[in-house]
């Protein structure tokens, strides 16, 4: 696979331009033009990185690195579900159901066939200086998309289409656990912000096809 100048595998966007950049631009022409776009996109994406690494925020380290580590395996978001399911009434059941759903279309799309096609190493942290105190495990699994956006992302959606009360609270919530896997150096913007609208979109369609079958149910 095509190296990144960092040393890692080129991330899917700037593999994709070298395939289009062999192209003949008489026979290809909008697709060799897009080729420079997505290796503009690479490029920024690793400077992003790189911004967040180099940013001094001692107070913030330790909260985030303690939150990246919370959310592995979606504990938060089950935790929100288990209470939404005991105090929630029959509302805060189905809340927590389409939740639990959605987690689990967004787990299967994004770690499996989406984790095989990106291919993507995971960051150097040492090499793009990251502080040691950031530090999580890094993960075995491959780098893009990122699995822990995805399903933040997917339950906050999907549980705020059913419960409107929570849209705000968790979506602020599942944005700090995505930005944590930046700030602890694990997955790359371009990783997050990929897991975050997979997760989004998954959860918006799990809280439709949830709300069409209560209304059948209603109406037998």
């Amino acid at each position: 696979m095509p190296a990144a100048p960092d040393g890692s595998v080129a991330p899917a966007e700037e593999r994709l331009a070298e395939r289009l950049a062999g192209l003949s631009a008489t026979e290809h022409p909008v697709a060799v033009r897009l080729a420079p776009v997505l290796r503009r996109l690479g490029h920024y994406d690793r400077l992003v990185y790189r911004a967040v690494a180099r940013t001094h925020t001692p107070a913030l380290d330790e909260p985030l690195r303690r939150l990246s580590d919370l959310a592995n395996f979606s504990k938060p978001w089950f935790a929100v579900a288990a209470l939404l399911a005991v105090a929630g009434g029959p509302t805060g059941r189905r809340a927590a159901l389409t939740g639990v759903a959605a987690i689990g279309a967004a787990s299967l799309v994004v770690n499996q066939p989406m984790k095989q096609l990106g291919g993507r190493s995971r960051p150097d942290r040492v090499l793009h200086e990251v502080p040691r105190p950031r530090w999580v495990e890094m993960p075995t699994s491959t780098s893009f998309p990122s699995g822990h956006s995805a399903s933040a992302a997917a339950f906050a959606v999907s549980v705020g289409d059913v419960v409107p009360a929570l849209r705000v609270p968790l979506r602020i919530a599942a944005g700090t656990v995505a930005f944590s896997r930046v700030h602890t150096g694990v997955h790359y913007p371009g990783d997050v912000a990929v897991g975050v609208v997979t997760g989004a979109l998954l959860g918006r369609l799990v809280s439709r096809v949830g709300a069409r079958i209560g209304r059948a149910e209603v109406r037998v």
